[in-house]
């Protein structure tokens, strides 16, 4: 079974944590959802989250994949020795790394980010004009994939599922939760 550790930070974007969590859970998947502050976490609307554990004890050994929510709490991650440290290293096993809406900043704070990506508009300033691709929901560049925002978490998670699983997976996941644009 495929395994992903999801941060969690303060101010994180409620939709597209919840919606990596449910739809990678619903494909099996096993999330990891790690605090970076704490374990009882908040997002940017108010919504708590109480994460199965701290940031700082977890064993990535055998985790397939990293996932950044973005929100409020991109700042954290993109200056959070931990899950810096952890993004680097993912990138030199030749792992995959995730990361959506302003997130992509973090990956580009620990030098992970690859050539080719999207995030939420006007974020690409913070990061770089080149190599940003504003049409696309989602895109895979190497083991990095990124997604623009909350509209689009329902199919960045469905890239992964894809990714880490199966065709049968990935569709069944897919048509149970009517993402027909995806």
């Amino acid at each position: 079974m495929a395994k992903i550790i999801v941060p969690i930070a303060t101010g994180f974007e409620e939709i597209e944590a919840i919606s990596i969590i449910d739809i990678c859970r619903r494909a099996g998947i096993e999330v990891i959802i790690a605090g970076v502050e704490d374990v009882t976490v908040t997002g940017q609307n108010g919504i708590t989250i109480v994460t199965q554990t701290s940031i700082q004890i977890v064993d990535i050994s055998d985790i397939d994949m990293i996932v950044l929510p973005g929100g409020g709490g991109t700042d954290i991650l993109a200056t959070d020795e931990t899950v810096q440290n952890m993004l680097k290293e993912f990138k030199q096993k030749n792992k995959f790394i995730a990361a959506i809406c302003a997130a992509p900043y973090a990956l580009h704070t620990a030098g992970v980010l690859n050539q080719n990506y999207t995030c939420y508009p006007s974020f690409e300033k913070k990061i770089r004009d080149e190599g940003y691709e504003s049409s696309k929901s989602v895109v895979i560049d190497g083991n990095v994939i990124t997604s623009r925002g909350p509209g689009t978490a329902m199919c960045f998670a469905l890239e992964i599922v894809r990714i880490l699983t199966n065709d049968e997976i990935y569709t069944n996941v897919k048509n149970g939760l009517l993402a027909s644009s995806c």
